[in-house]
């Protein structure tokens, strides 16, 4: 069923879907969120597979091996030409391989940049929605003294599961708290719209409008955690990183394991911090909803 909101005097209509296809071996699933009758505003496709960008450690591992091996490549590639680059074409070699190190080099940069922008976003969001919830916590006086008690029974358990979806580190454990919440907001937005509706005066559109505010504030967050640094960016980061150690290994004087291992350690640990950041589940850096913990520990005062 569509839900109507009252955001800065117009109805919006909030409509999700869950389209999925008959895959055995990867399923794949489509939610579409629909403002009103135009077009589509978000589409996100998942799959039950899981996600390499969400393991940092076995991004670090993979990105060693991988760019270890492409620096051996170049060193076999030039061993088979049987004969060492001229000197006159060194110098030109040197500055091909530091732009190719610089545009790595830049490119890394700007995914870190990426990455810190996403992770500061979540960790805004998690704030918003805290003061949200709190907002409308208080406002629950506005309303008739026979529904309050009911909406603020309803807002604790609303954090409690907020709290849940920030500290779950497995998308499998997911479902069941998104499905609780979106049962837990359509019984809010009852209780709420009820007394509204029964007897409609500005003092309880600040109520009405609190609400809106906290349901808005879950879908902010959850769009947050779904924006990730694009596949592209990293495959072309990936890519480069291969070629500069494809030519690192061809340029290098002698072919020893230990020379090769330092470049893709150096790229390898650029690339762990990146998807570290950029994962909100994943590694050992997340958002820490310590807002959300705070605004809990009041409400049990009260």
């Amino acid at each position: 069923m569509p839900r109507v909101y009252p955001v800065f005097h117009r109805q919006i209509k909030l409509l999700r879907h869950s389209v999925c296809t008959p895959d055995a071996v990867r399923p794949r699933c489509l939610w579409i969120v629909l403002i009103g009758s135009g077009p589509i505003l978000m589409l996100k496709s998942y799959s039950n597979m899981p996600n390499l960008l969400n393991f940092p450690v076995v991004i670090f591992l993979v990105t060693v091996i991988v760019l270890w091996f492409a620096a051996w490549i170049g060193s076999r590639i030039r061993d088979r030409a049987k004969k060492d680059i001229p000197e006159d074409v060194r110098e030109d070699f040197s500055v091909l391989l530091a732009a190719s190190l610089t545009l790595l080099g830049l490119i890394i940069g700007f995914s870190f940049s990426m990455a810190t922008g996403r992770y500061d976003q979540r960790k805004n969001l998690e704030e918003e929605e805290a003061n949200a919830i709190g907002t409308e916590y208080l406002r629950a006086d506005l309303l008739p003294p026979s529904d309050a008690p009911q909406i603020r029974v309803l807002l604790r358990q609303y954090t409690d599961l907020r709290l849940q979806f920030y500290r779950t580190r497995w998308a499998s454990q997911l479902q069941p708290i998104n499905d609780q919440t979106s049962a837990l907001q359509n019984k809010l937005w009852a209780a709420v719209s009820g007394p509204a509706s029964a007897q409609p005066t500005p003092v309880r559109a600040l109520a009405v409008s609190g609400m809106n505010d906290v349901i808005n504030s879950q879908g902010y967050t959850q769009a947050a955690w779904w924006n990730r640094i694009p596949h592209a960016a990293w495959g072309l980061m990936a890519f480069i990183a291969i070629f500069c150690n494809l030519l690192f290994g061809y340029g290098a004087h002698r072919k020893d394991p230990r020379v090769f291992i330092v470049l893709p350690i150096v790229v390898a640990i650029s690339f762990l911090l990146i998807a570290d950041i950029d994962s909100p589940r994943g590694g050992l850096i997340h958002v820490r909803p310590v807002n959300l913990e705070s605004l809990r520990t009041s409400l049990n005062g009260q």
